[in-house]
């Protein structure tokens, strides 16, 4: 089991992909070039291109005999600059990163004053929405979302699911500094799920829907005729995925600041991984 930080921003998400630069294929790449055979990784999400990360969970199997704390500084020392290999650990062979999973929060921020953010971090981190935003009026709004509905109105197109029903645990909205967060905890969630609820959310905060609006849109079960607009990926961010793992630490501040840390400023170099050793 690997845990993961990476730079969404030049990514083309996660899942492979010909030709594109993605994180499944940087990762994969990097795990053969240590463990010497053929791997599939499984990953706990398909984050959108541009999506960013600081506790993405993946798994592989190997019959290497090189230790996971071997495992974690081969691999580590083999991605990107704009990766970072958390924590590796031996896991039972029954675990799967993603149907393992018993919840995953994502984290969006707006960056909400009236002038853009300078520091290059933050406009590579958040979306910058001058408009002041009513935060009461969001989270009455979210709290319809809130419980076990059938989000097909806040699936976009392209998603292949056999269900859109999905739960929610929980949908906190608070203000961080300069920043308004959407912290969302859930079960699992479609594409683009997370990004078209908080742009209908930023529709309330505008003033420009009621919190009611959200209700009857997720009612309607409907993407082509209702919802709002998705909202940017360089605002949205993985922060941890929760395993039901004896021994396994629960995400906590430290591990994400750890994360955050192993991260290069952006515009450092890159490793090319392209051609294997």
């Amino acid at each position: 089991m690997l845990t993961l930080a990476y730079d969404g921003g030049d990514f083309h998400g996660w899942q492979l992909q010909p030709e594109l630069r993605t994180v499944q294929s940087c990762l994969e790449q990097a795990v053969r070039r240590l463990v010497r055979h053929q791997v599939t990784v499984i990953g706990c999400s398909r984050t959108d291109a541009g999506v960013h990360a600081l506790g993405y969970v993946a798994n592989f199997f190997t019959a290497t005999p090189i230790p996971a704390t071997g495992i974690q500084r081969g691999v580590g020392s083999r991605l990107p600059k704009d990766m970072s290999l958390i924590r590796a650990e031996e896991v039972p062979l029954t675990f799967h990163a993603t149907r393992s999973a018993l919840s995953k929060l994502y984290r969006y921020r707006v960056h909400n004053t009236r002038g853009r953010p300078v520091e290059t971090l933050s406009q590579r981190y958040t979306y910058h929405l001058w408009q002041p935003l009513d935060l009461n009026a969001m989270r009455a709004a979210a709290e319809f979302l809130i419980g076990t509905h059938d989000f097909t109105s806040f699936a976009s197109p392209g998603n292949d699911r056999e269900t859109n029903v999905r739960t929610i645990h929980r949908f906190d909205i608070y203000r961080h500094g300069e920043e308004v967060r959407f912290d969302v905890e859930g079960d699992g969630f479609l594409y683009k799920q997370v990004r078209n609820m908080v742009g209908s959310l930023i529709e309330v905060g505008r003033g420009l829907w009621t919190p009611e609006r959200v209700r009857d849109d997720l009612a309607a079960c409907n993407r082509q005729q209702v919802g709002g607009p998705t909202a940017p990926a360089r605002g949205l961010c993985l922060q941890w995925v929760r395993y039901d793992l004896p021994g396994l630490p629960e995400p906590d501040a430290e591990m994400l600041e750890r994360a955050r840390n192993a991260l290069p400023p952006h515009g450092a170099a890159s490793t090319d991984l392209t051609n294997e050793e």
